[in-house]
């Protein structure tokens, strides 16, 4: 009978032990989930990998953070509206240093679900898979493409390139949030899964 008791007081605490991973790999799941949605990532992708082509990718790059044309949103609704809606200045914005620089590639930009691999910006990691987007493709876009976060403004521009705004960034994203960017490899694994689980649940 003590034998027996044992027993189950071992299966219940096993039963404990995954109920309560079960929770935490849904809740680490629900927070990529939410981090992935409430960002809107800037993507510019250049022509080539030719020298010249990433020359002009990070030319048109600087020119559309110091213009401004990418500020002043306060929410992320409010961001991909203004985006939407000036499409038009930001092609004549990268169409002006592209011609400037004597290259008459055209440019498209548009806002699109786009899916990421695993990149790293600065002191931050954005894991993989499907992100809102604003996209600048100049030419072809078949080369290397530059990323950052366009809301909330973490693409800064500095007097030597582009950093990441790190008061921003403590402002905007939560706690969990910020350990997912800041220690990505802790969750490789179990977001793999988590992505493949919904995979199949879709099917």
């Amino acid at each position: 009978m003590r034998k027996k008791h044992e027993l189950i007081l071992a299966a219940g605490l096993i039963l404990t032990i995954l109920i309560s991973n079960a929770a935490g790999f849904v809740r680490d799941g629900q927070n990529l989930d939410r981090l992935r949605g409430s960002v809107l990532r800037l993507h510019i992708l250049a022509d080539s990998d030719s020298e010249r082509d990433q020359s002009l990718k990070l030319r048109v790059r600087d020119a559309l953070l110091e213009s401004g044309v990418l500020d002043g949103a306060g929410s992320l609704e409010e961001a991909e509206a203004s985006a939407a809606e000036k499409l038009p200045e930001i092609e004549r914005i990268a169409e002006t240093v592209l011609r400037a620089n004597g290259c008459e590639l055209p440019v498209e930009a548009e806002l699109a679900d786009t899916e990421f691999d695993v990149r790293t910006y600065g002191d931050i990691t954005m894991p993989a898979g499907t992100y809102r987007a604003l996209r600048v493709k100049i030419g072809s876009a078949q080369g290397h493409n530059w990323w950052c976060v366009m809301y909330p403004a973490l693409c800064v521009p500095a007097a030597c390139g582009v950093t990441d705004d790190e008061e921003t960034e403590l402002a905007y994203f939560d706690d969990a949030e910020l350990d997912i960017m800041h220690e990505p490899e802790k969750y490789e694994i179990r977001f793999a899964i988590w992505d493949k689980i919904k995979e199949l649940a879709e099917l």
